[in-house]
């Protein structure tokens, strides 16, 4: 899902850098310093998680885990994705440095909206646990989709297809992304429920 240098309009660049400073910002204020390890393990989880991908036209289809990282990290999701896609555009050019923005935002916006969405399921039985992660890592794949291809989408005529692309490729990585979160957020649960204390 990382869009690559040169291809999305100055305005379209603009406002993700905008957004992802904004969100950036909150995220470093609302970090408990004591779960620090927490953030930088779900980022570490992120970086590897998002190499694996699929090249797709200007983008790919991989793994990205925002559900995950939204039910445990909150408003953190902004600073420890930004800080996955920045080593991964400098170390494996994916994506790039001038569409960090616009990439952060895509992917980290929907992972906070899921941690305000589900929260309060995540915090009852063991079913309604898998449920909401399930939930939450579908919606947070189904919305980061959304948003890489409205970004394309809006940065020319000519990249409607390729966004089209985007999307439908992104369809079954969708419930790949939901089983997942939710097999990790129960497991966490068992075994390391401090973790999941926001």
């Amino acid at each position: 899902m990382h869009i690559s240098e040169g291809v999305l309009s100055w305005p379209v660049l603009a406002g993700g850098a905008v957004l992802t400073v904004a969100g950036t910002a909150i995220g470093l204020k609302k970090i408990d310093y004591d779960r620090i390890m927490s953030v930088a393990i779900l980022s570490a989880t992120f970086f590897i998680a998002s190499l694996i991908h699929v090249p797709i036209g200007p983008s790919s289809a991989h793994l990205i885990l925002g559900g995950l990282l939204g039910v445990v990290l909150g408003w953190a999701a902004f600073p420890s994705i930004l800080v996955g896609l920045a080593l991964q555009a400098v170390l494996f050019q994916y994506g790039g440095l001038t569409v960090l923005g616009v990439n952060c935002f895509n992917m980290a916006a929907p992972a906070v909206l899921c941690y305000y969405l589900f929260r309060p399921m995540l915090l009852r039985g063991a079913g309604s646990r898998f449920a909401g992660a399930f939930a939450c890592g579908f919606l947070a794949m189904l919305l980061s989709a959304t948003l890489t291809a409205a970004a394309l989408a809006l940065s020319g005529d000519e990249f409607i297809e390729a966004a089209q692309v985007l999307f439908v490729a992104h369809l079954p990585i969708m419930a790949i992304e939901g089983v997942i979160t939710g097999f990790a957020y129960s497991f966490l649960s068992k075994v390391k429920p401090e973790v999941l204390s926001c």
